[in-house]
């Protein structure tokens, strides 16, 4: 429903106090909330260290909200609203208005403003503390028209300033932060919110907190995500049953396959099956050689074998191999269906490796010392072979400098042994100043009955089982001789912690500075996150668990704190910023599969300081465009006073009316003028410490006639604020007070069409919602608008780009909620597991 506007009417009611009703317009602009705070900016996004030091907000030059451009920006709107102060007023409130002005470059400045939510009005003045708003009024109070003769109408604000400068309490109601923590001056002097500002934030219990981004859904199991590094910032995402797809950096898809595999994979649509599309590397100098290199289970003469091929680019498609050219690389007999290996990748040598598992099982049973510590065999190896100028002759050639070269009984190919089953090992880039820690490569091995661990592979290194497993022995006997000379994890955890890692990266991109150095990783089968940073003295990892932002951390526009809980692989795109890929139903025929940007809410890179400017890349075929599963109609889920409501969110523009319109009212009539925002008045005020000349002007809304119940006409003036939520503050003539009403037909309901989830498809169909009129009975209705004053929260609230209108929340659903827990997992009716964070 659109609702028009109308400009802001100076009433005249008899009985009403026009004190007590400008201060209910003002509450319609300030909407004190409570709950814990964290460092934010006005553009939803955390707080930075400049580029350039500021030299007007000195005191936010190391750690702030603004860069050099808007402290300039500042700079000039306070010497222009000093040219209307003499000597004495200049001297006396040229701090006040510095002050207030410099708050929108404070780390808390999206508290000040009560800018957390972005689905609320933003407060037009920073929060200040009862003694500083004092010192204010008492001393320079006639500037407010000043701060505000720039915010929406100054026509309307004329009209409100002139009350506020001449009511203390009024005053200091309208510009006093209720949280004495967070208000100005106090946020300067609060030893415990500056201790660790800017440090990536932890719970009580030392949890890492972090947002999550989500970039990509509807996955089938995605195994593994690439980046060509050609400076076309794509980025490539297999999925086990052998499709490979193409993702461009504005978050779309190509409607066709990179790859297509799916006639030649080996797998089975079984939960937890790990045979399948399992890993691909694109050669390094990808824009010359044009190659890609895959590692999948196949079946040859019902015989289950790992196959490494190589595919040549097609020369009609950028974005598509030539599935004619595949050609063996290297095929390993597999003597068990479990244990596949799976990794590829490139190191800063050239050379490619090869991680593949000990041949499945429990135990590694086969021979005498098994498969891991066996080197006539490539199984439970880590392997280095070089691909390069292959266009004649064999498929790989053996590195001069491999370990095992010329060592009687070994395979040549082998690089490191004693592995059980790596899964997901990645190269460190190297610190970006200093380049320390360039080229090691970081693996997670999957344990047996006790052990999860982390290792840093080395030429020549035994890493012990199945003598050893994580830092214990598995068998004893083999642990005990004198000549294994393993190397030890940098880290391992027990089982009840989790019981399959996945490996992940060092974190060395340049959006989150704060997450520089360390190594981010999980566990598939519990879901948990955690992270590694090095002691660089001892040399020794300091272990800290991941979990999400709670409170308002992570709710701002297109960040989320859940995720499904099976984390199958970690990824890092072109600039180097990390990302995981995890699903809520481990099958390979699934569509449960997302790709998350991991977000550091904490700190964030200076603006500008990031920017990539992609090469252009050809496309045919057709664009899938990305929409976020909150998006698409997956059920996302909210706790809103002690109930969960489920609803689905097609999405939002947060912020469009209430920051380019601040102090516009809508009349709830249709044939109301609308207000124009460009209105100037032509007023001036001349300041100093004795006289004040002060000009005040009045708008009006047309008073609307309507019919009452028996008949009559009678005379209305009724004007509502877009306040951002479900339903509108409307002061009408006659009423006491500010009082709340649903402002749509009481006959009008939201009716979503029925749906039907296929029982086989493991997709949410998108429900499609109308606005209908019938004859509800009245109980019905009464529950209904019952449920809309308490449960809608700000977040399902849609806002029109162009007409700044309130458009009405789509569907909702109230369900009763299990008891919440610090982590918590959901179970949908495909299956699909998410872990969210409730607090």
């Amino acid at each position: 429903m659109t609702i028009p506007k109308c400009n802001l009417t100076q009433l005249r009611i008899q009985g009403w106090n026009s004190r007590h009703f400008l201060l209910c317009i003002l509450l319609l602009f300030i909407q004190v909330r409570w709950g814990a705070c964290h460092p934010q900016c006005l553009d939803y996004k955390p707080p930075f260290e400049p580029q350039q030091p500021l030299l007007f907000c000195k005191e936010y030059a190391k750690f702030g909200c603004c860069d050099d451009e808007r402290d300039h920006q500042l700079s000039v709107r306070f010497y222009t609203i000093m040219e209307h102060f003499d000597h004495s007023g200049y001297v006396t409130c040229a701090r006040f208005i510095r002050n207030l002005l410099c708050q929108e470059c404070s780390p808390y400045a999206a508290h000040l403003y009560d800018a957390e939510d972005a689905n609320t009005p933003m407060r037009i003045l920073p929060g200040l503390c009862d003694n500083y708003c004092n010192d204010y009024w008492h001393q320079c109070r006639y500037t407010l028209s000043l701060l505000l003769e720039d915010q929406g109408n100054p026509r309307q604000y004329a009209d409100l300033t002139t009350a506020l400068e001449e009511d203390h309490k009024l005053f200091c109601e309208f510009l006093v932060l209720k949280d004495k923590q967070y208000c100005y001056p106090n946020v300067l002097t609060n030893t415990e919110l500056n201790a660790n500002l800017g440090v990536v934030r932890e719970d009580a219990d030392g949890c890492l907190e972090i947002c999550l981004e989500e970039v990509a859904n509807g996955l089938r199991n995605p195994v593994a995500m690439i980046h060509a590094d050609d400076g076309t910032h794509r980025f490539f995402v297999a999925e086990q049953l052998g499709y490979v797809w193409v993702y461009l950096p504005n978050g779309s898809r190509i409607d066709r396959p990179f790859l297509n595999l799916t006639h030649a994979v080996l797998t089975s649509p079984w939960a937890g099956d790990e045979r399948g599309f399992l890993c691909m590397a694109l050669h390094p100098k990808f824009t010359t050689v044009r190659k890609a290199y895959v590692y999948y289970s196949v079946s040859v003469k019902k015989e289950e074998r790992i196959r490494i091929s190589e595919f040549t680019l097609s020369t009609y498609d950028d974005n598509q191999l030539d599935h004619s050219s595949e050609r063996t690389i290297l095929e390993v007999v597999e003597p068990a269906s479990n244990h596949n290996g799976g990794q590829l990748l490139f190191g800063h040598d050239g050379y490619l490796y090869i991680f593949i598992g000990d041949g499945g099982r429990a135990g590694d049973p086969f021979g005498k010392f098994g498969n891991s510590q066996n080197k006539s065999t490539l199984l439970g190896k880590a392997l280095r072979v070089d691909i390069n100028n292959n266009d004649y002759g064999a498929p790989y050639r053996i590195p001069s400098d491999n370990p095992f070269l010329g060592e009687k009984g070994s395979r040549p190919e082998i690089y490191a042994y004693g592995v059980r089953n790596m899964w997901r090992c990645s190269i460190d880039r190297g610190d970006p100043k200093t380049g320390f820690g360039r080229g090691r490569m970081f693996c997670g091995d999957v344990g047996q009955n006790k052990y999860e661990e982390i290792d840093i592979i080395v030429k020549g290194g035994n890493y012990g089982w199945r003598a050893k497993e994580g830092f214990s022995c598995y068998d004893r006997r083999l642990c005990r001789n004198s000549s294994l000379d393993d190397i030890l994890p940098i880290f391992a955890y027990p089982h009840k912690m989790g019981k399959s890692v996945t490996g992940g990266y060092i974190y060395r991109g340049c959006q989150m500075p704060n997450l520089n150095g360390l190594y981010i990783f999980a566990d598939f089968m519990s879901g948990r996150l955690m992270s590694l940073r090095e002691n660089l003295t001892t040399g020794e990892w300091q272990y800290n668990e991941i979990c999400m932002g709670k409170d308002q951390t992570c709710r701002f526009p297109k960040l989320i704190n859940s995720y499904y809980k099976y984390i199958i692989s970690f990824a890092e795109d072109e600039a180097g910023e990390l990302y995981f890929l995890a699903t809520g139903a481990p099958s390979a025929t699934v569509k449960a599969g997302v790709v998350y940007k991991i977000i550091d809410p904490s700190r964030r890179a200076a603006p500008g300081r990031c920017k990539v400017k992609p090469s252009p890349v050809k496309i045919k075929g057709k664009l899938v465009h990305f929409h976020p599963q909150e998006e698409t109609g997956r059920p996302r889920r909210r706790v809103v006073r002690g109930l969960v409501a489920k609803f689905y969110d097609r999405g939002f523009n947060p912020r469009i009316s209430h920051r380019q319109e601040a102090g516009h009212y809508s009349c709830s009539h249709d044939n109301c003028k609308k207000n124009t925002p460009n209105q100037k008045n032509n007023y001036k005020k001349i300041y100093n410490t004795a006289s004040k000349n002060k000009s005040h002007s009045t708008n009006t809304c047309n008073d609307q006639k309507t019919k009452t119940d028996d008949g009559s006409n009678k005379t209305n003036n009724i004007c509502s604020h877009h306040c951002g939520q479900s339903h509108t503050h409307r002061l009408s003539r006659g009423s006491p007070h500010c009082s709340l009403h649903w402002d749509s037909n009481p006959n009008c309901h939201f009716i979503p069409e029925t749906h039907k989830t296929p029982s086989t498809s493991p997709d949410f169909p998108v429900p499609t919602n109308n606005l209908r009129c019938s004859s509800y009975p009245s109980d019905n209705k009464e529950k209904l608008h019952g449920f809309n004053h308490v449960m809608l929260s700000r977040a399902s609230q849609r806002f029109d780009n162009t007409t700044s209108s309130i458009l009405e929340p789509k569907a909702y659903i109230l369900q009763t909620p299990e008891t919440p827990d610090k982590y918590h997992s959901d179970k949908n009716t495909a299956g699909e597991t998410r872990v969210r964070r409730e607090d």
